[in-house]
């Protein structure tokens, strides 16, 4: 009886496995088109250096859309709010021709004091994998103002003890 339990969940297993990693002939695999995007950046990190407390945190990635078919940045998202990336979008999504030159947007908030390393995830047509573009820096603490603290006194008299 085991034997027989045994034979038939061998053969179901088979049966199951071999129907699933065969794809039917008008599936999404089959009718998939071949894109032949892709995106070159200058460079794929921004280094801010040592900035100033609340300077302008906007910088730029430059990139080239190389390929022969169009470019299409589908999101661009930065690791935390204080990263917000911006480019050209129409529809949610951003197109550029084989050969356009395009750029992407990030601004930080420098109103954070300390160093940082933070990135921006793109989803591109080019590649199933999303690209990771990194700012880093430094963001010096303002200057403390002398006039904020509260002074000691030293005038008056001091008590008199008998």
């Amino acid at each position: 009886m085991k034997k027989i339990f045994l034979t038939l969940f061998l053969c179901s297993s088979f049966l199951i496995s071999s129907a699933q990693s065969a794809a039917p002939a008008g599936s999404a695999q089959s009718q998939e088109k071949s894109v032949n995007a892709g995106i070159e950046f200058e460079s794929k990190v921004v280094d801010y250096g040592v900035i100033e407390h609340n300077s302008n945190g906007d910088r730029e990635f430059k990139f080239k859309s190389t390929g022969t078919d169009p470019l299409i940045i589908k999101s661009a998202k930065g690791s935390c709010g204080c990263t917000v990336p911006t480019w050209r979008k129409a529809d949610g999504s951003a197109t550029w021709q084989p050969g356009e030159d395009g750029t992407i947007g990030v601004k930080y908030a420098t109103n954070r004091v300390g160093k940082f390393t933070k990135t921006i995830t793109l989803s591109t047509n080019a590649d199933k994998r999303p690209v990771i573009l990194t700012i880093k820096g430094e963001v010096k603490a303002p200057p403390k103002d002398e006039g904020a603290m509260p002074v000691k006194k030293n005038t008056g008299s001091p008590l008199e003890r008998n």
